[in-house]
């Protein structure tokens, strides 16, 4: 998609400064409100911004969670790398512990995004804030606490579960507002009436017509889904069976849908930032990459051991018929 974030004719007469607090404006709008037009034929649908945005956060709120962000992305990185290479050094709670999807971290990942709609100078949660969650349905799949007690994985998954459905809905409440603004800053030309007054041809809806992209999305749903099919694997014992395949289906699904959400992120949000999506979603596909990696290492390793199992039974079996 071609964005051109250009502002119409009405405010590009005034000053730089203005001009920033427009995009600000709309770009943070919770309520706009219709109201009746005179001109039904140039302008059927006018809307103007009716709320009043606080003010964004100290720089300092920035910075404290991107190096936040950042550790949470390195501890997953670093959990991965572990597991490809096959290392125990490890257990399992200290991974859970480490991982963004764990009881430390997505308690104040949820926090960051219950805010996050006032953190917006240095490290702006309208483009940063998919690929957190994002790194929450990663790490959330990419680890399974085989080795933890049915009470306590019950525990640690429904909790879990409801931290990832918990921060879906507040990454809504920073998107929503954001995409509602850029489709009424895109699609839209000044009425002159006021300094958020637009005129549009069609109606505005939440969310806008120019990126689908929400947090309460079917991923979302697939990852919660596979998640809820582990518990009741792990509850019932079941190793084998048509849920442990459900399962394996949800989650493959999941894995393949977060692929594609980054990637349509990639190409769909807007210029700004240009360095922070490329580091942000640069990121989210190297972990995707090293999952795929993990997962035709232990084919690779399940095919050879197999292999060998079959050679060792041939040997031992002509051994034996060399005896008789």
């Amino acid at each position: 998609m071609n964005w051109q974030l250009l502002l119409p004719e009405y405010p590009t007469r005034r000053p730089e400064w203005v001009l920033k607090d427009i995009r600000l404006m709309f770009f943070k709008c919770v309520k706009w409100q219709f109201e009746e037009t005179m001109d039904p034929i140039n302008c059927p649908y006018h809307y103007f911004c009716d709320s009043a945005y606080p003010g964004n956060y100290s720089p300092a709120v920035d910075i404290l969670v991107l190096i936040f962000t950042t550790a949470s992305y390195f501890a997953t990185l670093f959990v991965m790398v572990m597991d490809i290479l096959g290392s125990e050094k490890l257990g399992n709670l200290s991974k859970r512990y480490l991982l963004p999807s764990g009881p430390v971290s997505l308690p104040l990942i949820i926090l960051v995004l219950a805010k996050g709609n006032r953190i917006n100078t240095i490290f702006p949660l309208s483009f940063a804030g998919p690929a957190i969650l994002q790194l929450v349905h990663i790490s959330a799949l990419s680890f399974d606490g085989k080795a933890v007690k049915d009470i306590k994985y019950v525990f640690f998954e429904a909790s879990t579960i409801s931290g990832i459905l918990h921060a879906s809905l507040y990454l809504d409440s920073i998107l929503l507002p954001y995409y509602t603004g850029l489709d009424a800053l895109m699609l839209s030309s000044f009425s002159g009436e006021c300094l958020s007054c637009v005129c549009r041809k069609d109606t505005l809806i939440v969310g806008g017509r120019l990126v689908s992209y929400r947090g309460w999305s079917v991923t979302t749903f697939l990852v919660v889904g596979a998640l809820c099919l582990r518990i009741v694997c792990r509850v019932s014992g079941e190793r084998t069976g048509h849920i442990l395949l459900v399962k394996s289906f949800l989650e493959g699904l999941g894995w393949i849908l977060i692929t594609k959400d980054s990637i349509y992120l990639s190409r769909n949000s807007p210029p700004e930032k240009l360095t922070l999506h490329v580091a942000v979603f640069g990121g989210i596909f190297v972990l995707i990459c090293l999952h795929g990696l993990k997962k035709v290492c232990s084919q690779i390793i399940r095919l050879y051991t197999k292999c060998n199992k079959k050679r060792i039974r041939a040997i031992y079996f002509a051994g034996k018929m060399e005896e008789t």
